[in-house]
């Protein structure tokens, strides 16, 4: 059976920005495949009953945080735990993610972590075109070109059959990674990601 990997994820997902770089690291000591497949998260938790950040009770907000804050440090990964821009719109950069997936899979995935560690790390603005376009020029990407592409509507196309899989595949959340069929959610399942390659 073939290795691979639907990575479901969300651009503003602080769990999809710490678990992002292991899980490259991990496809990388493997020959498995992997799909980027950024969706739509309010659609998502819609069909799934999610709740997005500001209707979840008190305690989970807070508990949120706890763990925002643990795994940063477990990991010695940066973490912001109030971002300036979060949330907001990131359809533009998922856009322009899923336009250079079409032509460059690496580098999209070398974006799409750029675009996380904007947020989570830098305190940047997705939502923002001049930003955008700066992250890509900074990970040697055109731009103005990418930014174009990413409003075609092809793009809500994809970024909509994307978010309809995950529901069919029963994702709820993100980041998930869904091996051979079997939904793995949450970075801290990473582990079982790559034992679940392995005894392919």
């Amino acid at each position: 059976m073939s290795k691979h990997i639907d990575y479901y994820l969300s651009l503003q997902s602080p769990w999809t920005y710490l678990g992002h770089q292991k899980l490259l690291d991990i496809v990388r000591g493997t020959d498995a495949t992997m799909a980027l497949k950024p969706v739509n998260l309010a659609t998502l938790f819609s069909a799934t009953g999610g709740l997005p950040l500001p209707k979840r009770g008190p305690q989970r907000q807070a508990y949120r945080l706890v763990e925002l804050q643990r795994w940063s440090k477990h990991l010695n990964q940066p973490l912001n735990l109030h971002p300036m821009h979060f949330p907001v719109d990131e359809r533009p950069a998922a856009g322009m993610v899923i336009a250079l997936d079409r032509s460059n899979h690496r580098s999209a995935l070398e974006l799409a972590g750029a675009m996380l560690r904007a947020v989570w790390a830098e305190d940047r603005n997705l939502a923002d075109r001049d930003t955008l376009t700066a992250i890509a020029s900074e990970n040697d990407q055109d731009g103005d070109s990418l930014l174009a592409e990413s409003a075609e509507p092809e793009i809500d196309a994809i970024i909509a059959r994307n978010t309809q899989e995950a529901i069919a595949a029963n994702v709820f959340g993100v980041p998930n990674y869904v091996v051979n069929g079997e939904p793995h959610w949450g970075q801290d399942r990473l582990e079982f990601v790559k034992r679940a390659l392995a005894e392919q």
